[in-house]
């Protein structure tokens, strides 16, 4: 029988797991037209991290203006870059950490707190966009921020999670490297006969 708690050294592959997902959000969120969206039909505006397209209720062609002309433009997309950038590093340090047969728990704890770096940069790149885009951009009809924007937002929250778990994974070093040996707790002698 296989068991596998939350700590536990075949486990280990589970965090380095989560920062892929992590980063196939990012990866969607980065490249996603659905940060900005009409909510219903005539479908005249989307917006990405990199620009914001709008066109007439009979028009087929998006007409696109690239949000890197604003400084909030380059602002939001260099503080979510830069967080991403720093999220596949600390994928690859988690896949080096995990592989190691005599695990460096400080090691592990520095990634954590690289992983709150990369939340707070995502973050402040996911406040920023919606501020400053309903500020600055003329906005046509109904709008909601959409899909793309949410995969930024689970991306981070993710990050966030992983980053509490890196930090007091050291906690738990003998479980998880298993050099602990199980404790039986009897409470009398009538229910354990077969010790006597």
């Amino acid at each position: 029988m296989v068991v596998c708690g939350l700590a536990c050294w075949r486990c280990r592959w589970l965090l380095p797991l989560l920062l892929g997902l992590a980063i196939i959000m990012g990866i969607i969120a980065l490249a996603g037209r659905g940060w900005l969206e009409s909510e219903s039909e005539p479908y005249v505006q989307q917006a990405s991290l990199w620009e914001s397209c709008t066109r007439g209720e009979d028009d087929l062609n998006w007409s696109c203006q690239s949000l890197m002309d604003y400084g909030w433009g380059r602002a939001a997309a260099a503080t979510y870059l830069v967080g991403f950038v720093i999220l596949v590093i600390c994928f690859a340090l988690a896949v080096i950490a995990f592989s190691i047969e005599i695990l460096r728990f400080n090691f592990v704890r520095g990634i954590g707190g690289l992983l709150f770096v990369v939340a707070a940069f995502q973050i402040i790149g996911l406040v920023i966009y919606p501020v400053k885009f309903v500020e600055e951009i003329p906005l046509t009809g109904d709008n909601m921020f959409s899909w793309a924007y949410g995969f930024g937002w689970a991306s981070t929250v993710v990050v966030i999670g992983c980053a509490f778990f890196f930090c007091c994974l050291p906690n738990w070093e003998d479980e998880v490297l298993g050099n602990i040996k199980p404790t039986y707790y009897y409470s009398s002698p009538e229910r354990a006969p077969y010790l006597n």
